[in-house]
């Protein structure tokens, strides 16, 4: 063989390799990040659970998961909420926005709020998304809970859900 054939070989190989690894990951849910912000996510003179309770009290523990939904105007689900970062010309984000509803429907006390990632770029930073869809589980006070990159198929959801 010529080094032109092995180097297409080794291309062809290397694709392949790459595509069963997207295959096998994409939309599985996996442990969570931490969020990185120097900012808080929601606009000033809203309450931020940062700040100390000025009683003495320790101040209560950073929720950015809830702090985003609320400066969205959603509300968090009793359960659980469906944190969904897309953007417009995103087919598997329509797909996941789908299916999302779809569990929202099956599942009591859990919400679905959608977050186009290009007009909520602190956010899109804070959270550390890297690409669209990313759907983020979040538990009912606001705290992730785990995250999916791609787009997950409801029974990847339904199993996220049920570990909450």
């Amino acid at each position: 063989m010529t080094t032109g054939a092995w180097i297409a070989l080794a291309a062809v190989v290397l694709a392949l390799a790459v595509g069963l690894w997207r295959a096998a990951t994409d939309g599985r849910f996996r442990g969570t990040h931490a969020v990185r912000r120097s900012e808080p996510l929601v606009e000033a003179g809203a309450p931020d659970s940062s700040t100390p309770a000025g009683d003495g009290a320790p101040a209560p523990v950073a929720r950015p998961g809830a702090e985003l939904v609320a400066s969205l105007g959603g509300t968090l689900g009793d359960r659980a909420t469906l944190l969904q970062f897309s953007s417009a010309f995103c087919a598997p984000c329509r797909a996941t926005r789908r299916v999302l509803g779809e569990v929202t429907g099956l599942v009591e006390g859990v919400a679905h709020v959608e977050v186009d990632a290009e007009h909520h770029l602190e956010a899109t930073r804070a959270f550390g998304i890297l690409r669209t869809p990313t759907t983020i589980v979040l538990d009912a006070s606001g705290v992730e809970v785990t995250r999916a990159t791609g787009a997950p198929t409801r029974d990847q959801v339904l199993t996220a859900l049920a570990a909450t």
